[in-house]
């Protein structure tokens, strides 16, 4: 969808700029099975480790940079120079990826770096798509109407940024306020992207899952993953111990990160649908490159992901999926597009993928129960548009479970949000397939057969029958008698599952 867009559409960010997040973790992860005591030691526990985590953008999170680093205003630093060069030859051993050719470090001030931010921010995304991530979020309820997206996205990555690599320049750059032994920390990240571009051409790569943004999620979460690992190797490998020989990671990486994110100024200021978008790719992603490795046994072996990417964050929050070559048709909405009458322009049509759809469930009913439905995704599809001279939205999304019974339990949940959501409505209609009810922002519409649900928002009764018709699904049911007009009357609400207020009353 967009961030998002990490576009939630996946706000297209530049995927080079890396948000280093220090996390001092010192917490103790027991790992069973070292009959050696390699890993445990004397109480079978690991010695405290420092993660840097890196959190990438939004949504699109694999968009790459159309413009160079800027200049360098000083030489660089020797003591970094010679620094870079040590961790590049330690990472290149880890990951099997050998050094095809010179690379450019160089450091930069922090306003050197929020210059080159500024400028990818507003040359890579046009006004018109920062103006559709903006509505989209708004309308499903995961931002704040009047929240000031661009200008948040902005001061959270010239905030965080510690550095970058530029796929564009092939030039790698830190910030010069970070100290020497952090930046090693930095620069293990920095440079598994350096040597994936190298080997994978990351750029062209990223791109190819475009327009869908959930598949291009998933590929920048394999880079992240694997950068995150190739980190992580890099911290243990004087206790010559591997990701491989650990467990699942995952809970362990979003605890620290999580604690930190709360205290920091920005990320703590922010929804909760960016801050788990900011963070998916780093945390799902390592889950995924943790279990291909393990599954794999090599590096070598891992990057076969490379020539058979994953297609969805369904396949990166399950990894078995992809390992079995799950393949799942797409999810049309074509015919419900082209059905939307005159006077309606098309801000954005994409998928939200199972990321988004745990992120919007979660916002509404929290997080158990969106752990409980969202793994039954199959597939979705969504399309906003405003209305030209009265700027109200449309909301079209149209989602595929894995089975019937997924669709009716997805039924009484959604249903349920979507009263969260709107704290104004009447004329509320229900039947065991259909919900429905008017706000002022027009109608709302939920409908399920089969293994699909469909939901409209900000329509007509009128309206939505011509699109289900157009796509051939039977006549929803209506009420018996219809009566008079009344005023919306105003409902009593609960907070949302996030602890927000209402996101889309008037």
């Amino acid at each position: 969808m967009v961030c998002p867009r990490q576009k939630t559409r996946r706000l297209v960010m530049p995927s080079q700029i890396l948000l280093s997040l220090p996390l001092r973790a010192a917490q103790r992860i027991s790992v069973h099975g070292d009959p050696e005591g390699k890993v445990l030691g004397a109480k079978r526990s690991m010695r405290r480790i420092v993660l840097f985590l890196t959190a990438l953008a939004l949504f699109s999170a694999a968009a790459i940079a159309q413009q160079s680093a800027p200049a360098p205003t000083a030489p660089a630093n020797p003591e970094f120079l010679k620094a870079a060069d040590e961790v590049l030859a330690d990472v290149s051993k880890l990951i099997s990826l050998p050094v095809k050719s010179p690379l450019k470090k160089t450091v930069r001030t922090r306003e050197e770096i929020r210059e080159f931010i500024l400028r990818e921010v507003h040359e890579e995304r046009e006004a018109a798509k920062w103006y559709a991530d903006q509505r989209a979020l708004e309308t499903f309820g995961l931002i704040p109407r009047g929240f000031d997206l661009q200008k948040f996205v902005v001061d959270l990555l010239t905030e965080q940024v510690a550095g970058l690599y530029d796929p564009k320049s092939k030039e790698f750059y830190i910030a010069d306020w970070i100290p020497i032994f952090e930046q090693r920390m930095v620069m293990s990240h920095e440079l598994v992207h350096a040597l994936q571009d190298q080997h994978f051409d990351i750029k062209p790569w990223s791109e190819a899952a475009r327009p869908n943004d959930d598949a291009e999620l998933a590929r920048h979460s394999v880079l992240e993953g694997a950068a995150i690992v190739g980190m992580l190797e890099y911290i243990l490998r004087e206790q010559k111990i591997s990701v491989k020989d650990l467990p699942d990671i995952e809970q362990f990486m979003r605890a620290q990160m999580t604690g930190q994110m709360d205290k920091d100024s920005q990320l703590g200021k922010s929804p909760a649908y960016i801050r788990n978008s900011l963070l998916f790719p780093y945390l799902a992603g390592t889950a995924f490159a943790q279990r291909l490795l393990k599954t794999g046994g090599s590096w070598e072996k891992f990057y076969e992901v490379f020539a058979k990417p994953p297609l969805s964050t369904h396949q990166i929050m399950h990894p078995d999926l992809y390992l079995s070559g799950e393949s799942l048709p797409p999810v049309s909405l074509a015919p419900a597009v082209k059905a939307v009458p005159a006077g309606w322009k098309k801000l954005d049509e994409n998928t939200l993928g199972e990321f988004g759809v745990h992120a919007l469930l979660k916002e509404f009913l929290g997080e158990a129960r969106a752990q409980r439905l969202s793994p039954a995704w199959a597939g979705d599809s969504y399309a906003v548009f405003e209305q030209l001279k009265t700027k109200r939205v449309l909301l079209l999304f149209r989602l595929r479970v894995a089975a019937d019974a997924d669709a009716a339990r997805f039924f009484g949940a959604y249903s349920e949000a979507l009263e969260t959501k709107y704290a104004t409505r009447a004329h509320l209609f229900r039947r065991p397939n259909f919900f429905s009810f008017e706000t002022a922002q027009g109608g709302v519409f939920l409908y399920c057969r089969n293994d699909e649900c469909f939901t409209v928002e900000g329509a007509s009764r009128q309206v939505f029958d011509r699109i289900t018709r157009a796509m051939r699904w039977p006549a929803a049911p209506r009420p018996a008698d219809t009566k008079p007009a009344e005023k919306i009357a105003i409902v009593p609400q609960a907070p949302s599952a996030s602890g927000n207020a209402s996101l889309s009353a008037p």
